[in-house]
């Protein structure tokens, strides 16, 4: 069975929810955040201290974007999945792969420097620079989401699994007052899909 070490509302999301699109069966191990002062012991599965952390057999993963990958070409190629002969494959794996890179590495500077650190190492002009930089960085999302439901292949994707959590978690840090129309719309088709339900209801927010 699928393992997973997931705290709510962080990257690991994009595992969990992909997995309850598939309908796999994993064993989830609910942490608080950070894991790696709130959980030692974790070091000795992950010594990187960070999730997600996904074993399935053999296999262990520590990239959010590259489970999402994974599970779909693994478990649901006919569903999140996009086989490698269809002429979207290549813009499947480029929205998966941007959602990490591009949209939530800002997203991070922003949750760090303006929330995570302690209240005389945080830098308001980090967040202001960040959260422009996300902004900007969204403009591919805003442009494919004003004549499309989804991200590509003309159905709900792994990719929209990994960009939407980036979506999400804009909201999450407050950014989203400022989406376009179109992107807030996808937010909360997302939000209406049962599987991201079930899998955004377990454990503690990332913050009180």
């Amino acid at each position: 069975m699928i393992e997973l070490w997931h705290c709510k509302d962080a990257r690991s999301l994009r595992a969990l929810w992909a997995l309850e699109e598939l309908g796999v069966a994993y064993d989830l191990k609910l942490m608080a955040f950070p894991p790696r002062l709130h959980h030692p012991e974790f070091l000795q599965v992950n010594p990187l201290g960070t999730v997600p952390f996904l074993k399935d057999g053999t296999t262990e993963m520590t990239e959010s974007c590259a489970m999402v990958h994974y599970l779909a070409m693994r478990y649901g190629r006919g569903t999140l999945g996009v086989p490698v002969d269809d002429p979207d494959y290549g813009d499947w794996l480029n929205w998966i792969y941007h959602a990490d890179a591009t949209l939530t590495f800002p997203q991070t500077l922003v949750l760090r420097y303006g929330r995570f650190e302690a209240k005389d190492r945080r830098q308001p002009q980090v967040v202001e620079d960040y959260t422009q930089w996300f902004y900007s960085r969204l403009k591919l999302v805003n442009a494919r989401l004003e004549h499309h439901e989804w991200l590509c292949a003309d159905r709900f994707t792994a990719a929209d699994v990994a960009v939407g959590y980036a979506v999400y978690l804009g909201e999450i840090v407050g950014l989203a007052e400022h989406y376009k129309p179109q992107t807030r719309a996808y937010l909360e088709r997302l939000k209406l899909r049962p599987a991201f339900q079930r899998a955004v209801a377990p454990g503690v927010p990332l913050w009180e």
